[in-house]
């Protein structure tokens, strides 16, 4: 239990919470000491190597503050999601990769009732339904238009006015899942980095093919990014690496490092585990999908049941729909992914996979206490500071974010360094993570002492500045 002081009224008080004697990290710095942290009115006003007076003080002796975790790849935003973020560390979610088609109602609709930050990127894919004509859903279907029709010039230019919309409307980013709309051609792909590069937001992208043959591969998906950014100048940020590279990670990661020696602005990201998740009636699954990622039936469970897939009962849920996990890869591809200087930490989350709840706290037990794979001062970089600077160019706000220091958001994680892991699993995937004991959020707290706090909601809109009335 954490040591609660509450201090008389007689003294004069600096701030209205310190965390007392625990072992800071800031990965901007590099500090890594014993430090008191005061924080008032949200913020962090001292880092301080003498102990400061509060209101309130916790005592965070022999356990870790960092900050807050960001997470670029959360698909899950309602209440429930926001709930197991931050149980796992997490103090701010951005959903970058398939995004919305109307900013303005997505940042509504979560006003004033957010456990943690959020934020999101206008959609290629959804604005791309609504300009082909296609029902709304979050992902399209193989057969649907949106994934199978080639737009047309005026299509095109409408496409490029909702993207750039949705920019002027405050989205952080532009959201691609190209893998999900084949029928986008380079051109199409293009234009968007071309309404991108106008506001400097970044380009978060699922890449348009798996494997390592064929006229399209994960080589000619990400020489596409390459050559966009290039022609451009929009940066951009490949999605979940481990998962479309899979085998090819190591040489897909060679590719970007490359091109960022050319001054060329892309980041990557990864998630720590070896399965995947998507809807089993999307693109990805057209014929040859077992030749591209290199697996077959036998390698996709379906979450409700926990069984695992046959040719019978593939064809059947692919009528139906619905989200499938898929094993895809070795340990040692994951390894090589976190282990990259490049990547980020982002969990590609949702319900039903145990990356929507654990993803932080696995990197933190598994990668860097029991494998080594990382340093701990290296996983909190990529859990915070590595995330924040993607966005700062677009985002001010987000220079304040990822750090432990003076002027900083007070948006800060509490843990065991020692005892922090991951608990939830394929059959069980909504086990909350154990080992971190407090998050604060704009200096409040939303868990406390290991427990979820009720009926606080001091999560903000991270938005971009709007540039045009609605």
């Amino acid at each position: 239990m954490f040591l609660l002081l509450l201090l008389g009224s007689a003294h004069a008080q600096d701030f209205d919470l310190v965390l007392a004697s625990g072992r800071v990290l800031d990965p901007e710095s590099k500090l890594e000491a014993v430090r008191h942290v005061g924080i008032r009115d949200g913020v962090i006003r001292a880092v301080s190597q003498s102990a400061l007076r509060g209101r309130t003080t916790v005592d965070a002796s022999g356990l870790v503050i960092a900050p807050g975790f960001i997470d670029l790849h959360q698909h899950g935003q309602q209440p429930e999601d926001y709930q197991f973020k931050a149980q796992d560390g997490v103090t701010a979610v951005f959903e970058l990769e398939v995004g919305t088609a109307d900013v303005d109602a997505w940042y509504a609709a979560r006003a004033g009732k957010s456990l943690i930050h959020h934020g999101v990127s206008v959609s290629h894919i959804h604005c791309r339904m609504a300009t082909m004509g296609d029902r709304p859903s979050f992902l399209p279907g193989a057969n649907s238009v949106t994934a199978t029709n080639h737009a047309s010039d005026a299509q095109i230019a409408d496409l490029r006015r909702l993207i750039e919309r949705g920019l002027e409307r405050g989205a952080v980013a532009v959201g691609f899942g190209i893998q999900y709309t084949p029928a986008a051609t380079q051109w199409e792909i293009l234009e968007m980095f071309r309404a991108a590069a106008k506001f400097r937001a970044p380009c978060s992208v699922h890449i348009r093919a798996k494997g390592d043959t064929g006229p399209q591969n994960v080589f000619s998906s990400i020489e596409e990014l390459i050559a966009a950014t290039a022609v451009t100048g929009a940066p951009a940020h490949v999605c979940h690496i481990q998962s479309t590279a899979n085998r090819s990670t190591v040489r897909a990661l060679e590719l970007i490092t490359a091109a960022r020696a050319r001054g060329l602005d892309l980041t990557v990201e990864c998630y720590p585990y070896t399965a995947g998740m998507t809807d089993i009636s999307s693109a990805i699954f057209d014929s040859g999908w077992q030749q591209r990622a290199g697996i077959t039936f036998s390698d996709l469970q379906w979450p409700a049941t926990g069984e695992r897939l046959t040719a019978a009962s593939f064809a059947k849920f692919r009528q139906t729909g619905g989200m499938v996990i898929v094993h895809s890869n070795p340990e040692s591809v994951v390894r090589d992914a976190v282990a990259h200087p490049l990547t980020m930490i982002a969990s590609d989350g949702l319900r039903g996979h145990p990356r929507q709840v654990g993803t932080s706290a696995r990197i933190l037990g598994l990668y860097v206490r029991e494998a080594k794979v990382i340093s701990l001062m290296q996983a909190v970089e990529k859990l915070s500071l590595m995330p924040a600077r993607r966005l700062e160019e677009r985002v001010p706000a987000m220079k304040n974010k990822g750090r432990v220091r003076v002027g900083a958001d007070a948006d800060l994680v509490v843990f065991d360094a020692t005892k922090v892991q991951d608990r939830a699993t394929y059959e069980q995937p909504d086990l909350p993570s154990e080992g971190i004991r407090d998050v604060l959020v704009g200096g409040v707290f939303v868990v406390r002492d290991g427990a979820l706090q009720r009926g606080v909601v001091p999560g903000k809109p991270v938005r971009a500045p709007v540039s045009v009335a609605r």
